[in-house]
C-alpha cells in the first residue's frame, strides 16, 4: 500500500481555473513570440523559430511561476547559455550519441555555475546536439535568436499575463516594500528571522530549486496563524461575530452612509436587500476613494470634493451599490477561527460577512478576532 500511495499524485489538487489559467497563458505565449517575434528572425523553413524547450520554459512561467526555475535570470541566461554550450558541443563533436550527452552535461554544470538553473535549458543543449545541419548553418546566432530572443519575450509575456490574472511573476524579493510602500514585513512574515537564516534553511534541506526566501517566509507565517488559530481551541464564527448587525440598502444614498459610518464609528457596512440577501460590503476606503476621484476629475480640493460629493444627489447620486465590494472573502456560522486568521492578517480585508444560504447572518470584525485570541491565550496562561 506505501508502494501505492508513492507511485500517486505529489502535488497537491489545483482548481480547474487555474489549469485553464496557465494552459491560456502558453497559448498566448507562445503563439505571439512565435507569429511575430520569431518568424522574422528565423530561417522557418529550418523548423527552429519554436523549439520544443519552450513549451516547458511555458509550464514554469504559466503553471509555476513562484518557482525559483522560472524567474527571469533563470529562464533567460539558463536556457541561452545552454544554447551556447550546445552549439559549441555541436560543431566540436562528431559522435551524435557522445555529442547529445555532451551538450547536456556541460550545459547542466554551466547553469548551475551561473546561478541560472532551467530545465528546459537541458532541452536546449540537446536541441542543438541534435540539430548539426541547423547548427552548421546557424552557428552561435541559434544562442541569440530564437533561445535569447524567445525566452525573453516568453517572460515579458508571462509578466503580463500574471498580473492581468492577478498572479505575481517575477516572484517577491523578501526586500521588496509591503502592499503600504513602506520596509516593514507583511504582518504574517514577521517571524524574526533575517533572509541569511531563511536562505540557510533552504540550502540545510535541499530546496533552493523549488522555494524563494519570500515564499519560505510567507509558508512559516501562514503555518504559525494556522497553530495559534488550532491553540484558540474549536472556536468558529458563530462564536465570535457581531450579529445585530447595522446595513445598508443598495439605493442607500452616499451621505445617508457617511452619516451611519460617523454615527456608529464602524469600519465597514454590509448592503443586503430587504430580506437580508447579502450583497456586499462598503469599507470606509471606498468613501474615500470615491471622494478622490471626485477631486481629481473637478481638480479641487479633498474635502471640498467630499462636501459636494455628499450634496450631489440631485445630479446624479451615488448609492451603496455602486460602491460596495462584492468579491471579498465570506464566512459561514461553522467557519474556523483558522480559516478566518489569514483572511484579515495581511490588512487586506477589515470584516468579514457570516453568509448562511445567502442571507447574512453577522459579521466577524478584527475587533472581534482580536478579542477571542486574547480570551484564549488568557485561558491558556491559567
Amino acid at each position: 500500500m506505501h508502494i501505492l500511495k508513492s507511485l500517486g499524485p505529489a502535488v497537491a489538487r489545483v482548481s480547474g481555473m487555474e489549469a485553464i489559467r496557465a494552459g491560456l497563458g502558453a497559448v498566448i505565449g507562445l503563439g505571439l513570440t512565435g507569429l511575430f517575434l520569431l518568424s522574422p528572425l528565423v530561417d522557418a523553413e529550418l523548423g527552429l523559430y519554436l523549439v520544443a524547450p519552450f513549451g516547458a520554459s511555458s509550464v514554469l512561467l504559466f503553471a509555476v511561476p513562484n518557482s525559483p526555475l522560472a524567474q527571469p535570470w533563470s529562464a533567460i541566461v539558463g536556457n541561452t547559455v545552454a544554447a551556447i554550450v550546445g552549439v559549441a558541443v555541436c560543431l566540436i563533436v562528431p559522435d551524435p550519441v557522445l555529442r547529445i550527452a555532451l551538450a547536456v552535461g556541460l550545459a547542466i554544470t554551466a547553469t548551475i555555475l551561473c546561478r541560472a538553473v532551467h530545465p528546459p535549458a537541458g532541452a536546449v543543449a540537446m536541441t542543438a546536439a541534435m540539430s548539426p545541419d541547423a547548427i552548421a548553418h546557424l552557428g552561435f546566432w541559434f544562442a541569440l535568436a530564437p533561445i535569447a530572443v524567445g525566452t525573453t519575450a516568453l517572460v515579458v509575456l508571462a509578466t503580463i499575463y500574471a498580473h492581468l490574472t492577478g498572479r505575481h511573476y517575477p516572484f517577491r524579493q523578501f526586500d521588496d516594500p509591503n502592499r503600504h510602500g513602506t520596509e516593514d514585513r507583511n504582518p504574517t512574515e514577521r517571524l524574526g528571522l533575517s533572509e541569511e537564516e531563511l536562505t540557510v534553511i533552504l540550502e540545510r534541506y535541499s530546496q533552493s530549486f523549488n522555494l524563494g526566501v519570500e515564499d519560505l517566509a510567507r509558508l512559516i507565517g501562514a503555518a504559525e496563524l494556522q497553530a495559534a488559530a488550532q491553540s484558540s481551541g474549536p472556536l468558529t464564527a458563530r462564536d465570535i461575530m457581531s450579529g445585530n448587525l447595522v446595513t445598508a440598502g443598495p439605493d442607500t444614498a452616499l451621505g445617508e452612509i457617511a452619516d451611519l459610518f460617523r454615527r456608529h464609528r464602524f469600519a465597514s457596512l454590509p448592503v443586503v436587500e430587504a430580506d437580508t440577501t447579502f450583497l456586499g460590503v462598503i469599507f470606509q476606503i471606498h468613501l474615500i476613494n470615491q471622494a478622490r476621484s471626485d477631486a481629481l476629475r473637478l481638480d479641487r480640493g479633498f474635502a471640498a470634493a467630499l462636501r459636494r460629493l455628499l450634496d450631489r444627489e440631485r445630479e446624479k447620486p451615488v448609492k451603496a451599490g455602486d460602491i460596495m465590494s462584492v468579491a471579498g472573502p465570506r464566512a459561514t456560522t461553522n467557519t474556523p477561527i483558522g480559516a478566518l486568521l489569514p483572511m484579515m492578517a495581511d490588512g487586506d480585508t477589515d470584516a468579514v460577512p457570516v453568509v448562511e444560504y445567502g442571507k447574512l447572518v453577522g459579521i466577524v470584525t478584527r475587533t472581534d478576532l482580536i478579542a477571542a485570541l486574547a480570551r484564549s491565550a488568557a485561558r491558556a496562561s491559567r
